[in-house]
């Protein structure tokens, strides 16, 4: 007899009163199909010399707990008069096989600039051992996929997670982001189907109807999911790299001139000689009388002198622009400290500050000002991040500027080779100032 599993199969069992005396009997299935095996009815009373079949009725659920194969079926006959005369006829049941994929991708969407990679989680609900297979399928030729493993053998119940990479041709470098859909299906091996149904087969009929179960199973369709191509270079850089550039050009165009003039002017105005009222002489020239009052020589500076310290309020420390910069690599699952010292005698005020993570690495920042936790930052949160501050933060001598990387996982710059090891880039920028004694 043969059933499968989410079917219901049905055979008989005649039961004989044999003795001499009206006899009940109580009917009983034993064995691995009890749970999922009924006889009805389950009593029958019987006049000496008569008897009655009854039905035994057996509805195993679709589950991989229900291996295909052959199982005994018994059913315990015990007599209520005559215990000692029970019986337990037997028979053995064949479990069809059945065959179901049920399959999940995460992440749906993944964005990136040349790859992305997905996880594929594939569990075997069927009640044989099969061996998938995967296959994915784009309506254009801009994607590459591999998986790993790609054919993975499964026991009935049991999930396996492969790993799927998706891989573009060329990179996008400017514009919007690239779109790629496609789809992931999940399917059990050809050879293997093959050897499923020779495994749970007792004749060549049976085998051939299994086979044409398989064909048209009722499992998950393909998946739908997305690769997201974003370009090397984003909007926004492409809008300062244009405000820059007009920038310049103004400055090249109006502000320029108007500079060069004005010097010019300063400088025609600091070698011309003073005017003087009439009847008086200009000092530093000649009257052409042939006497002389000690003039000054031609060329001289008249009042107080010139070209002094560039500070100009009076014995305030001098102050000037001033920036420095921490390049730092970072090994994966480590952590790297990248310092600057302010040199001794000087204060650095801090305006201005920016981090670059150019390959998209994975991992955690931290940068501080001497004792100042000034921020933590994801790496796979940004590319560049500037902050700026209205009132400058004043690091004293001999302290220091930090950066503390702890590099997850390198990223990919924009050669398409991952790197193999974190890359991060801060540079500051102040006024530098002597340090009041």
């Amino acid at each position: 007899m043969t059933v499968t599993p989410g079917d219901t199969a049905t055979t008989s069992l005649t039961v004989r009163n044999d003795s001499d005396i009206v006899e009940a009997y109580s009917l009983e299935v034993v064995g691995e199909c009890r749970s999922w095996t009924t006889v009805e009815p389950q009593r029958v009373s019987l006049y000496p010399g008569t008897s009655e079949t009854v039905t035994i009725r057996l509805a195993p659920p679709r589950s991989p707990e229900i291996r295909a194969g052959e199982k005994p079926l018994g059913v315990r006959v015990l007599p209520t008069e005559h215990p000692e005369s029970v019986r337990v006829p037997e028979s053995t049941v064949r479990i069809g096989p059945f065959h179901e994929l049920q399959t999940e991708l995460a992440p749906r969407r993944r964005r990136g600039w040349l790859r992305g990679r997905f996880r594929l989680t594939v569990r075997n609900r069927g009640n044989t051992t099969v061996q998938a297979g995967f296959t994915a399928g784009q309506a254009g030729e801009e994607l590459s996929f591999a998986f790993s493993p790609a054919r993975p053998k499964l026991e009935p119940g049991e999930s396996v997670e492969a790993g799927l990479r998706v891989r573009t041709a060329k990179p996008v470098w400017f514009g919007a982001p690239a779109v790629w859909p496609f789809t992931v299906e999940a399917a059990e091996a050809a050879e293997t189907a093959e050897a499923a149904g020779a495994a749970g087969a007792g004749e060549p009929g049976d085998r051939e109807e299994e086979q044409v179960r398989w064909d048209d199973p009722a499992v998950q369709g393909p998946l739908d999911a997305e690769f997201v191509q974003i370009p090397v270079f984003p909007k926004w850089l492409l809008a300062l790299l244009a405000l820059l550039l007009a920038l310049l050009l103004a400055w090249f165009a109006l502000a320029r001139p108007v500079v060069r003039s004005a010097a010019e002017d300063a400088a025609k105005d600091a070698v011309r000689p003073p005017s003087a009222p009439a009847g008086e002489q200009v000092p530093g020239t000649d009257t052409g009388t042939g006497t002389g009052t000690g003039g000054q020589e031609p060329g001289a500076a008249s009042g107080p002198g010139r070209g002094g310290s560039a500070s100009e309020d009076g014995g305030t420390p001098a102050e000037r622009q001033h920036s420095a910069t921490i390049e730092l690599e970072t090994a994966a699952g480590e952590t790297e400290t990248g310092t600057y010292e302010v040199p001794e005698g000087s204060v650095f005020g801090i305006t201005d500050i920016v981090v670059a993570n150019f390959q998209g690495d994975e991992g955690v920042l931290t940068i501080t000002f001497g004792d100042r936790k000034i921020t933590t930052i994801a790496l796979e949160t940004f590319r560049n991040q500037d902050y700026h501050w209205v009132t400058p933060i004043e690091i004293p001598e001999n302290d220091t500027v930090t950066i503390e990387v702890t590099c997850a996982k390198p990223g990919t710059p924009a050669t398409g080779r991952e790197a193999q090891r974190c890359h991060e880039v801060l540079n500051v920028s102040g006024v530098r100032s002597r340090a009041m004694q």
